[in-house]
């Protein structure tokens, strides 16, 4: 007798399951999230059978049953990393890929993501067997770019495959140390009775697909498609399931990308990776703070550079700052690439114990380059740019400016404050304000420190109390 289709509620949002429908979620608290999923019947028998065959044959596998083992049994000797010949990737990634580990690359329609992998592939192809697999593009369009980025194509298999029980299969046989499914979105599982892309089948496909790389050692990358506000699309499980989850951010008027790692396993976190778009492919932008440090001849009031940390090493960027008279009831505030909320804190701050009154101004902030300031360190320059621009006195084109300041107006002190300085010492600064608990141990030749704090005398310290 056949057996009876299962069904299973699972909600759009988080992708928690349910067994019958509610207007609810119980673990996101979304409303009317929950939608009809219908399972074959033999979906968990099939799915382990095919998984089972994948495994077959595949030399050197981790695969078979687990066993129990004691704790300080564990073999502590660290996994080989794969280099992936991309100095600034391999940064992002904490040294490397991991054989075994998943890692899932996402970016918004363009920013490059199927270009830096097929860079990436062609590269490693060369000494290790690679598969790239296609489910949105055929093999002729592929082929076609990797000629015009001028690619090494001579080593790396390609398959063109959405269903993940064959992709399976057929890298069971090829035994590839690195695999790419371009992308999750658009696999699918022949069990799973739902549309491509919806949350079932990204949760059950990204499931199976991990299981594959952990039994036989597979470094496996999934490229991953982003909704508007840039979040990652598909259930919050997946970025459970996966090992390192990296995006690729930039506009398509600029031509260079950062790929910032926002969870990692195997490395830290928030490390960024600078690329620039060109006509042979994303290129290495080995110096990045000589990017964003392209300011002109004549520096106009409200610029000031800063030192942000990003992940393992300083960046040199330029915040500016426009104040100008209001002719509304309500003066503006917007902030772009810093918070909102933290500028109209720092405000206050400003007027409260620095004495200068912006309360009836316009205040616009920039930070050039599209970087995003995610810490505190830049509290000290941006109020020096507010100041900068209303009082129209431009700063030394030398100097730099780092610090967070608290509400009491006290200057406190940031991590890493001797390598920011030294960082900014070797792009020809000469002059830093800088928290006084960060002050030189020893001095930079060339560079003048003043410590300070409180707000008060870095204003004086400016000369713009």
């Amino acid at each position: 007798m056949a057996k009876k289709s299962k069904t299973a509620f699972v909600c759009n949002e988080c992708g928690a399951d349910y067994s019958k429908w509610a207007g609810q979620c119980g673990a996101c608290g979304a409303w009317n999230s929950l939608s009809e999923v219908r399972l074959g019947p033999a979906h968990t028998d099939s799915r382990a059978a095919n998984f089972t065959a994948a495994q077959s044959g595949y030399a050197g596998a981790a695969g078979g049953a687990s066993k129990v083992q004691k704790l300080s049994e564990i073999d502590l000797s660290e996994l080989p990393r794969i280099a992936t010949n991309a100095s600034e990737l391999d940064r992002v990634l904490g040294g490397g890929l991991v054989p075994g580990s998943v890692v899932l690359i996402g970016g918004h329609p363009g920013a490059g993501k199927s270009t830096i992998l097929l860079q990436t592939l062609c590269e490693l192809s060369r000494s290790q067997p690679a598969l790239y697999i296609t489910g949105e593009e055929s093999l002729q369009q592929v082929a076609m770019r990797a000629k015009r980025l001028g690619l090494p194509a001579d080593h790396l298999q390609m398959l063109s495959e959405t269903n993940v029980e064959q992709i399976c299969l057929t890298a069971g046989e090829v035994k590839p140390r690195v695999m790419v499914v371009d992308s999750i979105q658009v696999m699918h599982m022949a069990e799973v009775q739902s549309a491509p892309g919806s949350v079932a089948q990204v949760r059950e496909s990204a499931a199976y697909l991990t299981r594959f790389a952990k039994q036989t050692g597979t470094a496996l990358i999934l490229v991953g498609h982003v909704t508007k506000d840039g979040s990652l699309a598909g259930p919050k499980v997946l970025e459970h399931i996966i090992d390192c989850s990296i995006m690729l951010e930039g506009t398509h008027d600029s031509r260079f990308r950062t790929l910032r790692a926002h969870k990692n396993r195997f490395g830290a976190v928030n490390e960024l990776g600078v690329f620039a778009m060109t006509e042979q492919g994303l290129k290495e932008v080995s110096n990045p703070s000589a990017i964003f440090l392209q300011r002109a001849d004549e520096i106009a009031a409200g610029s000031v550079v800063t030192t942000i940390w990003e992940g393992t090493r300083p960046l040199l960027v330029e915040l500016q700052a426009l104040v100008d008279d209001s002719s509304l009831g309500n003066p503006r505030r917007v902030a772009v690439g810093l918070d909102q909320n933290r500028l109209n804190m720092l405000l206050a701050v400003l007027h409260r114990h620095g004495g200068v009154l912006v309360g009836d101004q316009d205040v616009f902030i920039n930070v050039v380059g599209g970087v995003k300031v995610m810490e505190t360190s830049a509290d000290l320059t941006l109020l020096m740019a507010v100041v900068s621009s209303f009082r129209n006195r431009p700063l030394d084109r030398d100097m730099m400016i780092f610090g967070e300041v608290g509400l009491a107006g006290e200057i406190r002190p940031v991590p890493s404050g001797q390598e920011r300085l030294r960082e900014a010492a070797k792009h020809g600064f000469r002059k830093a304000i800088v928290p006084a608990a960060n002050r030189l141990k020893t001095d930079i030749e060339g560079m003048e420190v003043i410590p300070v704090k409180t707000l008060s005398e870095a204003l004086n310290a400016l000369d713009m109390s």
